[in-house]
């Protein structure tokens, strides 16, 4: 049963998209992130932000590569990309691993070269899980504070506990995190 569940397991699970330093990714030989885009970076349905915008600059300054991988329709992510710089596949049939791969294939790199970025567990780590990509969990972002969460967030709250009791599937890519400014 635990193998099976590891395939849920992120590879890390972070804060958010911001707490991530992609200088250190790029020094552990990452070359390129790829991005879900609703509740991973925006609320869901929300435009870029000059924050974000600006995070991507960050990634590609610190030497990486960039993608959205994502579900939505191709409208949603031009609208998205206005002010960044990135290939992207829409439409993605995430968790289905075809298009996990074909990113890669796109970015011409290996599997080991990229680390995917996603706020789902049962679609965004599992497709990466199968796809054999590196990932990391980040919590999801809301517009205001959700009090109807649904199932499928309710089943990655008990997969959540089951990975905090498995310490060998934590902290698999070792420090990625920013400092804490104080």
């Amino acid at each position: 049963m635990l193998n099976t569940l590891k395939n849920f397991f992120p590879y890390e699970y972070a804060d958010s998209v911001f707490s991530i330093d992609y200088k250190k990714l790029f020094a552990k030989g990452f070359k390129a992130v790829i991005f879900d885009i609703d509740m991973t970076l925006v609320p869901h349905g929300f435009d870029s932000t000059p924050q974000v915008d600006n995070l991507f600059k960050e990634i590609h300054r610190a030497g990486l590569k960039t993608f959205l991988l994502t579900n939505n329709d191709e409208d949603r992510v031009k609208n998205f990309i206005k002010n960044i710089d990135t290939l992207y596949i829409c439409n993605a049939g995430k968790p289905d691993t075809k298009n996990y791969l074909k990113a890669v294939e796109i970015l011409q790199l290996s599997k080991s070269e990229v680390v995917y970025v996603g706020d789902q567990i049962f679609i965004d780590i599992y497709g990466a899980n199968k796809s054999g990509i590196a990932n990391i969990l980040v919590k999801y972002v809301t517009a205001t504070v959700e009090k109807n969460i649904g199932i499928r967030r309710n089943l990655e709250k008990i997969v959540l506990k089951l990975y905090s009791f498995s310490k060998s599937c934590q902290n698999r890519l070792g420090d990625i995190y920013k400092l804490e400014e104080f």
